[in-house]
C-alpha cells in the first residue's frame, strides 16, 4: 500500500494533552489479514473524553500507549477487505484512530453508515457517540417528563445541544449554560433553548440559575463538573435527576480535587445522581440512531460542526477543544 500518515502519542500528558504530546508520522499500512478491513478515513473525531484516554490515571478504558496511534472514532470508506461482511465502497464508522488509512479487525467497526441522504460527518456527531450519549443520558438516566425544567452545561457543545433539543421534543423547558455571548446566542437561536446563561459574564451563577429556574431544576445534564455544577445543585427540585456525562472543568485528577459536597442537596431534595457512558447501551444503538436520524431529517434536531482541515491539525485539536475554540462538533477532515 502507499505511504499514509498517522498521529501517535509521543509523551504522557499531565492534564489536558497539548500539541507537543503527539507526533505525526508516515507509515506503510500492512496488507490486511483474514478478518481485517482497510478503511480510508475521511473524518476523524475529537472528543473531550480523549483527555482520559491518554491519562495515566485510572479510567474506564486502558490508556493509549506511548508510540501508539491516538485512539479515536473515525468514518470513511472501505478500500479493501478480508472479511465477508464488508466490501470496497462500504461507508463505515468505528474506532479507527487518528490515521489516514486504518487496517483494523472487523470488530473495530461500529456500523455501516446507511444514512446516505445525510453527510458522513454526522456519523461522528449527532448520529455518533455524541448523539447516542445525549439520547440515553437524557431519556434513560434523566427520565424527563413533560413540563420539567432541564438544565444543560456546555449547552452549545455536540452533546449538550442535542440534549437540549431532545428535551424540547419531550415537552420540557430548557435552560442552557455556556461560556461567551456567541455560544449563548447559539443556544437560543440555533438549538432553541428557552433560556441561556453565560457563566463567564455573571458574578453569581447560582443566582442566575435560580432566576431562570423558578420551580427548580428537575433534570441537570452535567458535562462539566466543578463550579458550574456546584451552582446548579443548589437549585435542584424535589426528586431531581442529575446526569453525570463529563468533567471538562477539572484539568487533572492527580491529586484528586476537593470542593463543595453534593450529598446534602441530594438528601434534602431526594434527588439522585448517576453517570452515563454510551458504550453501556451499545445493544440499543439502532433504536437511538433511528430516532435521531428521523429528527435530523425533519429539522427537529439541528447540529453544528467545527471542522479542521488535514491530519496536521490533529495534535492541537484536543487542547483547543478545552480552550473553547470550537463551535459545534469538532472534526478533522482528511484529504485523499
Amino acid at each position: 500500500m502507499p505511504l499514509s500518515r498517522r498521529v501517535v502519542l509521543a509523551a504522557r500528558p499531565d492534564g489536558i494533552p497539548q500539541a507537543q504530546h503527539f507526533r505525526v508520522e508516515a507509515y506503510e499500512p500492512p496488507a490486511p489479514k483474514a478478518g481485517e478491513v482497510v478503511v480510508r478515513n475521511q473524518f476523524l473525531s475529537v472528543e473531550p473524553a480523549m483527555r482520559g484516554w491518554v491519562s495515566a490515571v485510572a479510567n474506564y478504558a486502558e490508556p493509549v500507549g506511548i508510540g501508539e496511534v491516538m485512539r479515536s472514532f473515525a468514518s470513511g470508506e472501505v478500500i479493501a477487505s478480508e472479511h465477508p461482511g464488508y466490501r470496497p465502497g462500504d461507508r463505515v464508522t468505528g474506532m479507527f484512530g487518528w490515521q489516514e488509512v486504518a487496517v483494523v479487525p472487523a470488530s473495530a467497526i461500529s456500523r455501516k453508515v446507511t444514512e446516505t441522504d445525510l453527510p458522513l460527518s454526522t456519523s461522528l456527531g449527532v448520529l455518533g457517540l455524541n448523539g447516542v450519549t445525549a439520547y440515553f443520558g437524557l431519556l434513560d438516566v434523566g427520565q424527563p417528563k413533560p413540563g420539567d425544567t432541564v438544565v444543560v452545561s456546555t449547552a452549545a457543545g455536540s452533546v449538550g445541544s442535542a440534549v437540549g433539543q431532545i428535551a424540547k421534543l419531550m415537552g420540557c423547558r430548557t435552560v442552557g449554560i455556556a461560556g461567551g455571548a456567541d455560544k449563548v446566542a447559539q443556544c437560543r437561536e440555533e438549538f432553541g433553548y428557552d433560556a441561556a446563561i453565560d457563566y463567564k459574564a455573571t458574578n453569581d451563577l447560582a443566582a442566575a440559575v435560580a432566576e431562570a429556574c423558578l420551580r427548580g431544576v428537575d433534570v441537570y445534564f452535567d458535562n462539566t463538573s466543578g463550579a458550574v455544577s456546584d451552582a446548579v445543585l443548589r437549585t435542584l427540585a424535589m426528586g431531581a435527576r442529575v446526569v453525570i456525562c463529563g468533567t471538562a472543568s477539572v484539568s487533572s485528577w492527580d491529586p484528586w480535587p476537593t470542593g463543595p459536597r453534593p450529598e446534602r442537596h441530594l438528601l434534602v431534595k431526594r434527588a439522585r445522581m448517576q453517570g452515563v457512558l454510551a458504550f453501556d447501551y451499545a445493544h440499543r444503538f439502532p433504536e437511538a440512531l433511528s430516532r435521531l436520524a428521523g429528527w435530523v431529517r425533519s429539522g427537529e434536531l439541528r447540529y453544528a460542526e467545527d471542522i479542521l482541515e488535514g491530519i496536521e491539525a490533529a495534535p492541537d485539536a484536543i487542547a483547543s477543544l478545552y480552550r473553547g475554540e470550537n463551535r459545534g462538533k469538532r472534526l478533522i477532515r482528511l484529504h485523499a
